[in-house]
Order: C-alpha cells, then sequence, then structure tokens
C-alpha cells in the first residue's frame, strides 16, 4: 500500500488524535476519583454542622494562586502573612492555631474567594517561594466540580450563577444542553462559582490542587 494512503493518512490522524488526547485523560481521571471520594464524604460533612469536606479532609485545602505542591508548599512558607495583606480580596487567611489550613495560608471559597486580581499581587511578595508568580491561564489552585442533583436547574430554575460569575468565562465553565460544564483543563479553582452558589449544600465547589497530587 503507497505511504500516502488513505488508510495510512487515517491511521496517522487516529495516532495523532490519541496523542492529543492524553493529557486531557490522564488530569481528569485523578479529578474522578476525589470526586467520587468527597461524594461519599458528604453525609459526614452535614453530619459536622455543615462543614464541606475539603475542612472535613486536612489535606484538602484551597491554597492561593502560585502556591507549589502542597507538601513542599507547608515545608516552605514562612507563614508571615505577605500574602494575607496583599490581597485585595481580603480572601486568604492565616489560622496561627493550626486548626485550619494546618497554620498555613489558605481560602475559604464559600466565604470569600480568589477574584483573581490584576495584579496578583499575593504571589508577588511572598518571600519564600510558597507562591511563585504565575500566568493567570497556568494557574491551578484547584478544579470546580458540579453536582446536578443539587443544582436549582434539576427543579426547573434557571440559574446559571456560577457561569455568569467566573472571572475565566467559557474558558472554564459554560452551559450544555441546559447542564453546567466544567473545563478541567480551564477552571483554575479561584472558588467564585462555589462562593456565589446559592444552594446549600453547594452545588459546586472546588477540589483543591492537593487532592490531584494525592
Amino acid at each position: 500500500m503507497p505511504p500516502d494512503s488513505p488508510m495510512d493518512r487515517r491511521r496517522f490522524f487516529r495516532r495523532g488524535l490519541a496523542e492529543l488526547l492524553r493529557p486531557l485523560a490522564s488530569s481528569i481521571a485523578p479529578l474522578e476519583r476525589v470526586a467520587n471520594k468527597i461524594g461519599e464524604l458528604d453525609a459526614a460533612a452535614a453530619a459536622r454542622s455543615g462543614q464541606q469536606p475539603n475542612k472535613i479532609l486536612a489535606d484538602l485545602w484551597l491554597r492561593p494562586p502560585g502556591a507549589i505542591s502542597e507538601s513542599k508548599f507547608l515545608a516552605t512558607c514562612s507563614r508571615g502573612g505577605e500574602c494575607v495583606n496583599a490581597c485585595p480580596a481580603h480572601c486568604i487567611k492565616i489560622d496561627t492555631t493550626g486548626t485550619s489550613g494546618k497554620g498555613a495560608p489558605y481560602i475559604d471559597a464559600d466565604t470569600t474567594a480568589c477574584v483573581v486580581c490584576s495584579g496578583l499581587h499575593c504571589m508577588r511578595v511572598c518571600p519564600s517561594g510558597a507562591l511563585v508568580p504565575t500566568a493567570l491561564a497556568d494557574i491551578d489552585m484547584g478544579t470546580a466540580v458540579w453536582r446536578e442533583e443539587r443544582c436549582l436547574r434539576t427543579t426547573g430554575e434557571q440559574c446559571q450563577i456560577c457561569v455568569d460569575e467566573c472571572p475565566l468565562g467559557e474558558m472554564a465553565i459554560t452551559l450544555k444542553n441546559g447542564k453546567v460544564a466544567v473545563n478541567p483543563l480551564g477552571c483554575i479553582g479561584c472558588g467564585i462559582c462555589q462562593q456565589h452558589c446559592p444552594t446549600s449544600p453547594k452545588s459546586i465547589s472546588v477540589i483543591p490542587k492537593a487532592a490531584k497530587e494525592s
């Protein structure tokens, strides 16, 4: 068969497509595992004064943008509070008792999410290297997960607050066939959708990056 025959061309493009989709598959697989794990913890979360699962599992804290891997972040961060003071949204917190966030800077997206400000000040003032300057599109704080069974859209309401409020727009989240669709490669995990979601418990919440690293 000639090298440029239709069969060879189809084989070439099929292999190319497989290579193109491989990173997508590898990024979604850990999210699915963690999402299933969090789903199993929903009952426990409700029994603990309505706490979200990311507050039950000690290793699932949302860190500021530009944070290095969780283990290195905890070992590197000086806990000096420079990122806290620089944040214009006042979303970064430090619990000196260590009860929340293991004593390191964290974000509670239920109350005050990261607004991914134009200056991204927190990562630029970090003196220890726990936060590193990162382009907006490359930020990975975590990934939002939508829970259809909790969403107001399942009752016929046309709620799309999570879509409308997302600072990254359709790159991260959109509506497809009437359902909320999160793009795991575009979502940076800022938590804006989680903060503004009107349901309790939240219909959409962020799985912190630390969960994907485990």
